[in-house]
């Protein structure tokens, strides 16, 4: 982090950009929160929030986006594969395009191949669940104007996913071709299961697109168990000499097996409906909370997080 805060204070002064620097420690279990502090000390454009606990990265990026303040906003993260030196070049993209959000595309990603294989798939899925337009990159190096970054911090669900987040509140999208470096320091911690869990928000907080998807499975069913249904009725009635009496019962099995399972099919999916859109909208659990920053402010903070 001293290297990342020196980094972005040498680009944005030489491209004469105020700013201000807010770290967010989610939960660290190492000697983050100090390292912050003592940041806030040495730089006065820096500001950190320490979480409770491990919340997630969405829930960090959203107590961030609460307490950021200017035009614009940029979502990055610490580790230096998102230069600093960018960060001109998406604020002068959304001047040129009049763009809400400026994602930041990378020419290569230098990751693993499982995660490149990940990002691909995510990608897809946000096509399918939240209409994202095929050539936008859900970047996690971007550029949000105040406005929109004001809006999706409003969003007090437990799950939040940022980038469905601004697809709901705006399609005015561009974006940069960058490079990504390699990780400054130290090996990645998310790991596929921290992975999975990130793309489960994107799945299954905010569409109902997948519930939608089993009651249509659970509609194609019955309509194959009462086609199959009919034609072993007509098998027999018209060949009855094939049904010896050691298949006795096997047809009126059958029928009522198969219409009964379709039935049950397509029942769940239309009670997943009621109780996703249900789940959705009642669920309160604590999407964030901070226990001390170097604001100075940690009791508001708090009631915000709580909302």
């Amino acid at each position: 982090m001293p290297t990342l805060a020196a980094t972005v204070d040498r680009a944005l002064s030489d491209a004469k950009l105020s700013y201000e620097l807010l770290l967010i420690n989610d939960g660290s279990p190492d000697r983050s929160w100090l390292i912050i502090e003592q940041l806030a000390t040495q730089y006065s454009t820096v500001a950190g929030f320490n979480h409770r606990r491990n919340f997630g990265q969405d829930n960090a990026i959203l107590t961030g986006l609460r307490n950021a303040s200017g035009r614009a906003v940029v979502i990055m993260d610490d580790d230096l594969q998102h230069s600093p030196e960018d960060i001109p070049r998406l604020y002068a993209e959304m001047n040129r395009s009049g763009a809400d959000v400026v994602y930041a595309h990378f020419t290569e990603k230098r990751q693993r191949t499982w995660k490149k294989v990940g990002s691909w798939i995510n990608g897809k899925f946000a096509q399918w669940l939240i209409d994202k337009p095929a050539n936008i990159y859900m970047s996690p190096f971007k550029m949000l104007r105040w406005e929109v970054a004001g809006l999706i911090a409003m969003f007090d669900g437990p799950f939040p996913y940022v980038d469905s987040l601004l697809f709901q509140v705006t399609d005015r999208f561009s974006f940069i071709q960058t490079e990504h470096y390699p990780r400054f320091a130290g090996p990645s911690t998310y790991t596929f299961i921290k992975s999975l869990s990130v793309w489960s928000r994107l799945a299954f907080s905010f569409s109902v697109k997948p519930l939608r998807l089993v009651t249509w499975v659970g509609v194609a069913a019955l309509a194959a168990s009462i086609g199959g249904a009919l034609i072993i009725v007509v098998a027999r009635l018209a060949y009855p000499a094939d049904f010896s009496n050691a298949a006795a019962g096997w047809a009126s099995l059958m029928v009522m097996a198969l219409v009964v399972g379709g039935l049950q099919m397509l029942f769940l999916g239309i009670l997943g409906e009621y109780s996703g859109r249900t789940h959705v909208n009642i669920n309160r659990k604590p999407q964030s909370v901070v226990a001390e920053t170097t604001r100075g402010e940690s009791s508001q903070l708090q009631r915000a997080a709580l909302r």
